[in-house]
């Protein structure tokens, strides 16, 4: 298998994400928002939707109820998920943290800047591109009071924090990982700190307010829960809608859970799924004060909810992706292909299951659109407004790829979904073919039986091209923060 393969792939996510002109990007995003059918959804300032981002972390597929999961409940979840949309094909843009996070907020694929894997921990000047306008910055513009609460991962020098983003108001932490209990790390934290040691765990970084450091005594996961109950009724108060980007860390590591949570789960004998179950739960319980303050404060029905995973689930410490195959950072369906469901009773009819893909890429322009806002002149995406699509049960995706690269070392797994088939280069192997209507767990390869398919990709690839950045980290911080073009020496995959 010849190197170039790989190239070719990445040339035809421009097929599959086609960048219009800035003068055609914006014609698609008017003040005047349409319905599927064509009729006004918002005509005035009030009457634009919350929305609400919740977002779990490295939370498996099959570990939610309205998934199928068993072992784990997730009441408040399902009955979000039962009375809205489930989207049982929903993919993110990278099976890792920050990547996933860079497309969630930028609506561009994350290689396209450099941001093919986490900011390297103990390098603040690294971060997402100051020349990229955050879904947080087209809202806030567009009246909407911002708030972010949780995980960040996306740059931590103080250019690149939530508040000089489009955010309002912040409360969480800026690395990629956090304790839960967080006063028993607080004494490693000052340790090092006086000792002057130039990066400390990021498990024991201090939870900021606004950028000051604050004192968290409360488990994590219920702490973000109080602080997303504190925005919700201060948005109550103001004449702006809302939007909220509440990212838990649960349940990635460290695994850390409340007893109380630990013994609701006691028929799970495997203790690492139990410490798992029970961070899930947690997440859960969080959700279920969150709907009950937006009721209590008449917000509910005209908010937005959108549930989904930043990746797929780490296996390792109690994640099921059943019946998907790997994880997190693979490129196969279970890292990428995440629990997904959205819940708006002003809009979204109960009880409906999406089964076309839709991916993290398309929330940005969809979004925008609904909230009336318009996209910067020249600013580019890679997804598309799908929301007549997803309401109309049309598939948005009928001859588009539903791309995902993860670097490794020295090599790079790639994927490419076009209707049921799936293209995949994974740990130095071959390219392999899998039918996703007959195959959904990717078991067996059928590239012998159909090489045409992987022909065809091959020439529709040539018809474009897409620039790719040098991973964060392999060249200098000056590169990192310009997001100027340079080589990218992991982007060689060794013949087969």
């Amino acid at each position: 298998m010849k190197p170039s393969l790989l190239l070719c792939l990445l040339l035809l996510c421009v097929s599959a994400f086609a960048q219009a002109p800035a003068d055609e990007s914006a014609s698609k995003f008017t003040r005047q928002s349409l319905g599927s059918n064509g009729r006004e959804i918002f005509s005035a300032q009030a009457d634009k939707p919350n929305i609400l981002f919740i977002l779990a972390d490295d939370l498996g597929y099959a570990d939610v109820g309205f998934n199928g999961s068993k072992d784990i409940t997730t009441p408040a979840l399902d009955h979000l998920a039962e009375n809205g949309m489930i989207f049982a094909s929903g993919y993110v843009a990278h099976p890792v943290c920050g990547p996933s996070r860079t497309a969630l907020m930028t609506g561009r694929l994350p290689h396209r800047f450099g941001a093919q894997d986490n900011i390297p921990p103990g390098h603040p000047e690294f971060g997402i591109t100051l020349s990229e306008t955050f879904l947080s910055n087209v809202l806030r513009d567009s009246g909407y009071f911002t708030g972010m609460i949780g995980k960040w991962h996306l740059g931590s020098a103080p250019e690149y924090q939530p508040n000089q983003r489009g955010f309002d108001e912040f409360y969480g932490f800026l690395g990629s990982g956090h304790g839960y209990f967080v006063t028993r790390y607080e004494l490693k934290f000052e340790t090092e700190k006086k000792a002057g040691t130039a990066y400390s765990d990021s498990n024991a970084a201090p939870l900021l307010r606004n950028g000051v450091e604050v004192k968290e005594n409360n488990y994590l996961t219920d702490g973000f829960t109080r602080e997303a109950v504190r925005f919700i009724d201060s948005a109550a108060k103001k004449e702006q809608p809302f939007f909220l980007y509440l990212a838990y860390n649960a349940p990635h590591a460290p695994m850390e859970a409340r007893k109380e949570d630990l013994e609701k789960f006691s028929h799970i004998a495997d203790r690492k799924r139990r410490v798992y179950a029970a961070m899930v739960y947690a997440v859960d319980r969080g959700v279920a004060k969150i709907v009950e303050t937006l009721q209590t404060t008449g917000q509910f029905d005209n908010t937005l909810i959108l549930f989904f995973s930043d990746n797929g689930g780490a296996i390792p410490t109690g994640a099921s992706n059943a019946p998907l195959k790997a994880g997190k950072r693979d490129v196969y369906e279970g890292g990428v292909r995440v629990p997904m469901m959205m819940h708006w009773p002003a809009q979204v009819k109960a009880g409906q299951r999406f089964e076309h893909p839709v991916t993290s890429l398309e929330f940005y322009p969809t979004l925008a659109r609904l909230a009336g806002a318009s996209i910067p002149a020249g600013k580019l995406l890679d997804g598309k407004d799908i929301w007549a699509d997803v309401m109309a049960g049309r598939n948005p995706h009928t001859d588009e790829m539903i791309f995902a690269m993860s670097h490794r070392h020295g090599y790079t797994d790639a994927s490419g979904r076009r209707g049921k088939w799936k293209a995949v280069k994974a740990y130095q192997r071959p390219w392999m073919l899998y039918n996703l209507e007959r195959d959904i767990g990717e078991t067996h390869n059928v590239s012998q039986q159909h090489p045409d398919m992987l022909k065809k990709w091959s020439a529709t690839s040539r018809t474009g091209r897409t620039p790719t950045r040098c991973p964060c980290g392999c060249t200098t911080p000056r590169t990192r923060k310009t997001g100027k073009a340079t080589p990218s020496p992991t982007l060689t995959t060794p013949s087969n």
